[in-house]
């Protein structure tokens, strides 16, 4: 029988306080480090859609393109919630969460020191 874990699903949330001007934005890897071509078909209206939001953004349809997919690639990649093990396999991985850490000074020192903020 294969039991199933959830697996831990972590996702990293990054504010950024801005004034004035223009919003800053992510840019993908300049052109000299493109190496693959990706070839789409889309509707007009898909591509007009596509192009009003990457004009809003300032970038180029490439550009949006492109930082828009690996984004979205790498949400779902790292969302995998679930995996299956076999029950030789599940004793092997729970055995290993239930095992004490490894004394570890550094990280023992970073958890009782202050945290910046609060200094």
């Amino acid at each position: 029988m294969k039991r199933c874990i959830d697996n831990v699903r972590t996702k990293m949330v990054m504010v950024v306080a801005h004034s004035g001007g223009e919003m800053p934005t992510t840019r993908t890897k300049g052109k000299t480090e493109r190496g693959e071509n990706i070839n789409l078909r889309a509707s007009r209206r898909q591509k007009l859609l596509i192009d009003r939001a990457a004009n809003a953004l300032g970038r180029s349809r490439s550009d949006f393109m492109l930082d828009i997919a690996c984004r979205e690639a790498e949400s779902i990649l790292l969302d995998r919630r679930y995996f299956f093990l076999s029950a030789d396999d599940f004793e092997r991985f729970t055995a290993m969460l239930d095992r004490p850490p490894k004394d570890n000074p550094r990280l023992r020192r970073l958890l009782q020191s202050r945290a910046p903020w609060d200094r």
